[in-house]
Parts: structure tokens; sequence; C-alpha cells
């Protein structure tokens, strides 16, 4: 077994790694997503892959924030615990910037983001956006608390499997009700 040092500091070369590779990944979707496939079921496989990718980065990034906390690398900050200590309210704050910058990076997609749109936007985004924020909450919030168990993460990617399929669903209504 790896000494903590040694382990953290794989933790956040992993990270490193995994965020560039998100980024190409996230590109790659959008691009894909702009042309949505006619198959229901690859489209629903696209979306919990993505969700499972992203989730797996939180979780990867709070480990390797817990991890840094832990090993007292930040003896000299006055608040280093801070978010460690009320694992809650930094979730909840995290889930909603997380959220709000998925739902403007999706609006993109539509040739920008217009003011006048906005609250229609959020208004489509919201029921996703509760679930997907509930399993977002979860994984943060229990990384945070140390808390974390096999069966949590089951449970946090039947979320976002629910959320994938619920997604696809709403925009295969929302495309036939336009289409006519």
């Amino acid at each position: 077994m790896l000494d903590p040092r040694k382990r953290t500091a794989l933790l956040g070369f992993a990270f490193m790694l995994f965020l560039f590779l998100s980024s190409v990944e996230n590109t790659f979707l959008f691009n894909i997503l702009i042309e949505i496939p006619q198959n229901p079921l690859i489209t629903v496989a696209m979306l919990f892959l993505h969700n499972v990718l992203v989730i797996s980065l939180i979780l990867l990034g709070m480990t390797f924030y817990v991890n840094l906390v832990a090993l007292n690398l930040f003896k000299k900050e006055k608040y280093a615990n801070i978010v460690l200590e009320h694992p809650g309210t930094f979730a909840l704050l995290f889930t909603f910037i997380i959220l709000f910058s998925s739902i403007l990076r999706g609006s993109n997609l539509l040739d920008g983001v217009s003011i006048e749109l906005l609250p229609r936007i959020l208004l489509v985004s919201a029921p996703i956006g509760i679930i997907e924020g509930c399993g977002i909450y979860l994984t943060i919030k229990k990384t945070l608390s140390r808390a974390i168990r096999m069966k949590d993460l089951v449970c946090i990617y039947g979320i976002f499997f629910l959320a994938a399929i619920i997604e696809v669903s709403f925009m295969n209504l929302l495309i036939s009700v336009f289409r006519g």
C-alpha cells in the first residue's frame, strides 16, 4: 500500500489526466448531440456514460481535496478545513454552480444564450436538473464527509441512469411537439 503522500500525488495526477480526457469527451459529446442520434437507446447510453464520467471526475477531485487537507498541507491556511466541516453547505453551493454552468453550456448548443429565453431554458431544464443535482449533491457530501461506500455509488449512478432516461424521453417529446 502506498504512503498517504504518494497516494495523494497519484490522485492529483489521475485527476489532472482525467480532467483533460473529460474535456476531450465533452467536446466530442456536444458535437455529436447537435445531431441527435435517432436511436433513443444509444442516446441514453451516451448521456449516461457522460454523466458517469462527470460524477466520477467530481468524486476523484473531492477525494484528492480531502486527502490534501487530511495530510495537513494547508496548515498555514486559516480556513482549510471549512469545506470538510460543512460538507452539506459546500455540496449545495457546488451543485448549483455545476448545474447552472451545465445549463448555460447546453444553451450554447442553440447558438448562444438569449437573456429572454433563459427563464424558459431553466424551466425546461428543471426536472432533469433536480435529479442530476441530487446525484451531484450526494456525491460531494458523502465524499467530503468521508462516508461514501459502494452502495452509495450504486445509488448515485442509478440516479444518473434515471436522469439519462428522463432526459432522452423529454428531448424526444419536445422534438415531436415542435416538428408537429
